[in-house]
């Protein structure tokens, strides 16, 4: 008798009546939520679907950077690196939609592998010294990398020295974020990227689309990005970024901090990508199609 069922299969035991409350609440809470945009899959999307639009990059007809143009820096990879873009690492958890959609500072950036121009990928040379809109950018000039407007946020490129509370996650080395302040610490210029040439090429005009080196002026460290550093975003796998120079047996630094500050065709075929780093008065030009811009 003591294992005899003494009731039907249907009998309802417990605290029925308050998990039935719960599990209908929970439904209630839910179809709320769907109905306002909160669900997090909907959070990525709509991030997604905005920081991902495209954006169409400056078109230079005489070949040379100038203070207001909008470029996406781009590294040609490596041993261990596919070729990437510098691209702001933003999660729902960043998002702000009041007053309007944007990104909230701090914010991460990372390398992508997508190389396509978006307002993810997308930064505006910005004077610091008083220089006029669409005057010349020169090598050791000092400038600054803003986001574009929107939802992007229009936050500067900045790093600072590292210390035990702030570094870069993975490798520890010296930090890069974006923030809305535009101060010495979001300050860089650019150097040539052969050292044997650089006293040369100081003050002169930077071109476009060619491997230059952005150093952090404050820290003097370059701008690098870690292949060996992978960093599972929203978006992805991508690559750490970091401030730091590396140098190879011969002082000179290596492709981690290669930059090419690239810009549209002026015949409209899309995004001007070199194929490997060269001279800035002798470079081959190879065009990848964009359909995006």
């Amino acid at each position: 008798m003591a294992h005899t069922r003494t009731y039907r299969t249907n009998v309802r035991i417990g605290n029925w009546n308050e998990d039935l409350h719960l599990e209908e609440d929970s439904m209630k809470e839910y179809l709320e939520k769907k109905e306002r945009g909160e669900l997090t899959a909907q959070k990525v999307d709509f991030l997604k679907q905005n920081i991902l639009t495209p954006v169409n990059l400056t078109v230079t007809n005489d070949g040379l950077l100038h203070f207001g143009d909008v470029v996406m820096l781009v590294n040609v990879g490596g041993k261990k690196r596919e070729c990437s873009a510098l691209s702001i690492n933003a999660d729902i958890n960043s998002l702000t939609r009041i007053p309007a959609p944007s990104i909230q500072a701090p914010c991460g950036v990372s390398a992508g592998k997508g190389i396509q121009a978006c307002k993810r990928t997308a930064f505006i040379i910005t004077s610091v010294d008083g220089s006029p809109e669409g005057s010349t950018l020169h090598f050791e000039q000092s400038f600054a990398l803003k986001t574009t407007s929107g939802i992007a946020g229009g936050l500067y490129l900045t790093s600072d020295l590292r210390s035990f509370q702030k570094c870069a996650k993975m490798s520890r080395l010296q930090e890069v974020n974006l923030d809305d302040g535009g101060s010495f610490l979001s300050w860089w210029k650019i150097v040539h990227f052969d050292p044997q040439e650089r006293l040369e090429y100081e003050g002169q005009p930077v071109p476009a689309n060619v491997s230059v080196l952005i150093i952090h002026c404050k820290t003097n460290q370059a701008l690098a990005v870690l292949g060996d550093h992978v960093l599972w975003t929203t978006y992805g796998k991508e690559y750490e970024m970091t401030a730091h120079t590396f140098l190879d047996s011969h002082k000179a630094e290596q492709d981690n901090n290669h930059w090419i500050l690239c810009t549209c065709d002026p015949a409209g075929n899309g995004l001007v990508l070199p194929n490997q780093p060269q001279a800035a008065s002798d470079h081959k030009e190879l065009t990848q199609a964009n359909p995006g811009i």
